[in-house]
């Protein structure tokens, strides 16, 4: 503030206002703007009356009642869909943290995870929608001793779970993965034989026996996908879905009705159905995953139109 204040005063005796700028190391357009700041301006921010956070609490309350392991950010993203789609105003993550951490509703820091010695720089995530899918297994503990065991497949750029598989028993058998990458593909491309010879469609998965099974993997390049698997030992590398895990785990298995493996099975579609359409995520923009193939349909669309006006003049 002070350098700011040294380059408006000698912009007033005359020196260039390039040359001051870059001697103190201040923003031109900022010393810009002061300058030619009008007489009678008044800092908006000053005097204002601050909004009640008694509503914006109850918003909040109303959120995460059956969610409790969402934290602020989340929270705000789902009270902020919420607003926007009433016509109200858009609320701020650092105040929804404020009035949480007043209430006592924010969450505990996770302690630190323990990170290998193996270097992993590459990148699962990408640009576009189907061009590389992950899948993994998880398996659910049942009050009455009980095992539910499920597998998926996720779009590793708009994260939505396109398919998934669920059965009571342990383990992981190849034909509840195929039929998945044949749902997966007609969902996704339709009624087809396979993708387009031009689509290239990475198939990411570790190497459980169901993945690196010769049938499973026949099926795949049947399908026109190209199946992957990460190396020995390195969970990392396939990382979207690992972690998909852990939050379905956290955020629905917790909050589940585990007392045998048919009420678990039955919560299921409800589950899935939540986290594509309801869900936000980081990477999306706080945007669930549905929510984002919209506002991607929604992009191309624009830009289809404003190409065809383009042409047309």
């Amino acid at each position: 503030r002070k350098k700011v204040d040294c380059a408006l005063a000698l912009v007033a005796r005359g020196r260039p206002m390039k040359t001051v700028c870059r001697a103190l190391g201040v923003a031109r357009s900022h010393v810009h703007e002061r300058h030619h700041r009008r007489e009678d301006w008044r800092d908006a921010r000053q005097g204002r009356t601050p909004a009640g956070d008694a509503q914006l609490l109850a918003e909040i309350r109303e959120q995460i009642a059956d969610l409790p392991s969402y934290g602020y950010r989340r929270a705000c993203a789902l009270v902020n869909r919420q607003r926007s789609a009433q016509g109200g105003t858009r609320v701020n993550p650092k105040r929804v943290y404020r009035v949480m951490a007043q209430a006592g509703l924010l969450l505990p820091k996770a302690a630190r995870r323990r990170h290998g010695s193996r270097k992993h720089e590459g990148r699962v995530a990408v640009g576009r929608s189907d061009m590389r899918w992950c899948s993994d297994g998880l398996q659910i503990k049942c009050d009455s001793g009980q095992t539910v065991s499920a597998t998926f497949t996720k779009d590793c750029c708009d994260r939505e779970v396109i398919a998934w598989r669920a059965w009571e028993g342990k383990g992981l058998p190849g034909e509840p993965v195929r039929e998945m990458l044949i749902e997966a593909v007609e969902k996704r491309f339709g009624s087809v034989e396979a993708l387009p010879p031009d689509h290239r469609l990475e198939f990411l998965s570790d190497n459980g026996s169901a993945y690196i099974a010769a049938q499973t993997r026949a099926v795949a390049r049947s399908l026109g996908l190209k199946p992957i698997n990460t190396p020995v030992c390195s969970p990392q590398s396939n990382g979207m879905a690992e972690s998909f895990v852990n939050t379905f785990k956290r955020d629905y298995v917790a909050r589940m009705d585990l007392s045998d493996a048919a009420t678990v099975l039955a919560q299921l579609p409800a589950a899935f159905e939540h986290f594509n359409e309801v869900h936000p995520h980081s990477s999306l923009k706080m945007r669930s995953p549905r929510e984002f193939r919209r506002h991607q349909a929604a992009q191309a669309r624009r830009s289809t139109i404003k190409d065809a006006a383009l042409r047309c003049e």
